[in-house]
């Protein structure tokens, strides 16, 4: 059986709706997936529903974008989460107002470039034309690509989205983790290796966070090479974490599909399992409502 535990929709900055994702899901027999946009639920009841219709089993999730002392930006996966509580849906929606504010900010630096350039700026309206949701970085590289001002998404990002960014906020790791608990879910360090790429640094880090109260590690993943993922894999093993995978698919990677990673690296269901009696766990500790 084929998985794939982080995949984002238009409702965060993925290029397809839920129901195309699980029309892609359904085309590369992948039977389980987690809807994990950004600090954005959504999506998932249209995946569930499409997914019911495919028979493929949707995880709700999300991917929080949290801080760990002097480390920002870093994503943490929930699975299994009641996305239907109220507190935790009134704190997202706190995030994607200043979310949103955020990438107004950084259209308006992209546009102040382009008239420097000579070109007519980009509207906002055709950035929001390729999001369900909350606008993103992706959905404004879309437009600079449909106006023809870039080759591809990556030549957006480097040449206008990196230096026209404008910092996020973030949750606390501690206080995001005990919020994932909290619904019900579990908590997951997404791609390790985007907090930095020294190992022994990063074994610390983990080992700090376990302490907090993380879950596991997203072991299997597309920003880490073989030996990497070898090491997280040891890691989690040792510390009794749980081990994830996911293709961490936008639908704007070259060369990235729903259900495989880096050189076709597929993602095991006996990955499931362990996941499953995890949530199980959490969800016996929640108090009744």
């Amino acid at each position: 059986m084929k998985i794939d535990l982080h995949i984002h929709s238009n409702f965060s900055d993925g290029a397809y709706s839920p129901g195309e994702l699980i029309s892609l899901a359904s085309n590369n027999g992948v039977e389980v997936i987690a809807l994990a946009d950004h600090d954005s639920i959504s999506g998932i009841d249209g995946a569930t529903v499409a997914g019911g219709v495919a028979d493929i089993t949707v995880i709700p999730a999300v991917e929080l974008s949290v801080q760990f002392n002097e480390w920002r930006d870093v994503h943490l996966l929930g699975y299994g989460i009641d996305y239907c509580d109220v507190l935790f849906q009134r704190n997202l929606a706190g995030f994607s107002s200043r979310r949103e504010g955020r990438n107004d900010e950084i259209l308006e630096k992209v546009n102040e470039c382009l008239l420097a350039e000579g070109r007519i700026p980009i509207k906002r309206s055709r950035v929001v034309a390729f999001a369900q949701g909350v606008m993103g970085r992706p959905h404004i590289a879309r437009a600079l690509l449909e106006q023809g001002y870039v080759d591809c998404v990556e030549d957006a990002f480097r040449r206008y989205l990196i230096p026209c960014n404008v910092p996020k906020s973030y949750w606390p790791i501690h206080e995001a983790i005990a919020e994932i608990h909290r619904i019900g879910g579990v908590a997951v360090l997404a791609h390790p290796t985007s907090i930095t790429k020294e190992l022994n640094l990063l074994a610390v880090i983990i080992t700090e966070l376990q302490r907090v109260g993380l879950d596991g590690v997203e072991v299997y993943n597309n920003m880490g090479w073989p030996q990497e993922i070898e090491f997280l894999r040891r890691l989690a093993v040792a510390n009794g974490l749980l081990v994830t995978a996911g293709s961490d698919f936008h639908g704007i990677e070259e060369g990235l599909e729903i259900g495989r990673g880096r050189e076709g690296m597929s993602f095991d269901s006996s990955l499931l399992a362990p996941l499953y009696e995890r949530i199980e766990y959490i969800r016996s500790k929640v108090p009744a409502a």
